[in-house]
């Protein structure tokens, strides 16, 4: 149908996206709302329309699901959720996470709600070479503290989601700073690529001023919008509070846990041939996971405690648990990859337009790279959309080439964090243990909070750098 247009860069390429936040808002039910957008966007790719039509859109659907296993990073993605939850499982039946809380707050680390989400807080900040890693560590972790003191599963799921990609945006010691500068690289500047890159720190401001809200919800102790709620709930069911599983030997836990933290920065080193920024993410994050989930197979084997039988039929389980996360994680890589195809990124940064003014450039570059980010579910995808649009902007209005980038860099970003589709998002619910839904809704306000304050920012930096 698109094809078919004399323009394929219409209004229509948005209807994918918009139907899917209506199917959510209507039955409370993601994976069929992104069932239903993956069809809408495959109808409107179709090239000519008949009374079949819906049937096709039906089949290239699912062949379109299909096609997501072709790409190995994916693959591997999807891979690394599954293994989660064998892990989770593992180090949570064998008492370790039982042992590691009591251990934590006997000794005065963990002795206050306070102690509890700045330790969960400072994990993900310390974890900054990969954003999934940062989150999984951090939210396996604070799991059992957050139930222990009577700290929602939500906040938790705010805590590492609000810490990782702002950390890894950076720091940029990472795949975000290689990937970025490898879009900057094909470019002629005056300064070096990378000089622009390390000039975006301090005018990345959705970054920092979301990190300072994360700290300032740890420190006060105080939540609002929805969120409150959730914690209010949690206070109530602290009382009588007990271990799930009897508490065992808190190696249980830490070992893995560190096999999965250094095992990361290894195989992101091995796989980057001796660069760690040049690193597979992808693969590294997989095969730490694989590595941790082997550690503590072995310890808890030994142990004598576990037979061979019982602990697969537990990995299995935990997997078991998870598979409705995966499927939406599954259902948002195909989803991106329909958009991509409609074209619906590309739409959205051509509203830029040629005839705003200078000082608003900077600040519509935010909201178009939130609005691609969240239609779309990918940041990095958000970045290569715009960065191309971006430079010519730099290159020919004399814009300051750092806060340009910087404001692309956090609306990717700032769309990442408000979208039901993004891999971060269920990631985070998968490692909070918070239901999807629950935690996009209960982010939302801060993220909008933090996003609404840099764009006011980008037009105070537009009136005295333009």
């Amino acid at each position: 149908m698109i094809n078919s247009m004399s323009d394929p860069l219409t209004w229509v390429t948005i209807f994918p996206p918009l139907v899917a936040i209506f199917v959510v808002l209507w039955k409370k039910e993601v994976i069929l709302a992104l069932f239903m957008a993956i069809i809408t966007s495959e109808f409107l790719l179709l090239p000519n329309i008949d009374f079949l039509s819906p049937l096709y859109a039906i089949l290239t659907s699912l062949e379109r699901i299909i096609t997501v296993f072709t790409d190995a990073g994916n693959s591997r993605l999807l891979m690394f959720c599954l293994m989660v939850g064998a892990l989770l499982t593992f180090i949570r039946i064998s008492g370790g996470v039982a042992a590691m809380v009591d251990m934590l707050i006997n000794s005065g680390i963990a002795r206050s709600r306070r102690s509890v989400g700045l330790l969960t807080s400072l994990t993900g900040v310390v974890v900054f070479v990969e954003t999934n890693l940062s989150i999984l560590t951090s939210g396996i972790l604070a799991r059992g503290l957050f139930d222990k003191y009577g700290l929602s599963r939500a906040r938790l799921a705010y805590i590492i989601d609000s810490t990782s990609a702002p950390v890894s945006v950076l720091i940029l010691l990472n795949g975000w700073g290689a990937y970025v500068l490898a879009l900057l690289s094909g470019y002629d500047f005056d300064q070096s690529a990378a000089q622009i890159l390390w000039g975006t720190v301090p005018f990345n401001f959705y970054a920092l001023v979301t990190l300072f809200l994360v700290f300032f919800t740890v420190m006060s102790d105080k939540t609002f919008g929805p969120l409150k709620s959730y914690d209010q709930s949690a206070e109530r069911d602290i009382i009588d509070h007990s271990h799930e599983y009897e508490p065992s030997k808190a190696r249980f836990m830490i070992l893995p846990l560190l096999t999965m933290t250094f095992g990361m920065i290894a195989f992101m080193y091995w796989t980057g041939d001796g660069d760690l920024a040049k690193g597979s993410g992808s693969k590294s994050v997989l095969y730490a996971t694989a590595l941790a989930c082997l550690v503590a197979y072995v310890m808890m084997l030994i142990s004598r405690k576990f037979s061979h039988i019982q602990l697969m039929d537990s990995g299995f389980k935990g997997i078991g648990e998870l598979l409705p996360l995966v499927t939406i994680l599954l259902f948002s890589l195909a989803l991106g990859a329909s958009l991509k195809e409609l074209g619906t990124g590309v739409f959205i940064a051509r509203l830029v337009g040629d005839f705003l003014p200078l000082i608003l450039v900077v600040p519509m570059l935010f909201l178009v790279g939130a609005l691609i980010s969240f239609t779309t579910g990918t940041s990095w995808g958000t970045f290569a959309i715009l960065i191309p649009l971006g430079v010519p902007l730099i290159q020919t209005l004399g814009l300051p080439p750092s806060l340009v980038i910087s404001a692309i860099l956090g609306g990717g970003v700032f769309g990442d964090h408000c979208s039901p589709i993004s891999d971060t998002t269920a990631v985070s619910a998968i490692a909070s243990g918070c239901g999807l839904l629950d935690h996009v809704k209960t982010q939302l306000p801060y993220a909008l909070t933090a996003g609404g304050i840099t764009l006011i920012l980008y037009v105070i930096a537009g009136l005295i750098m333009i």
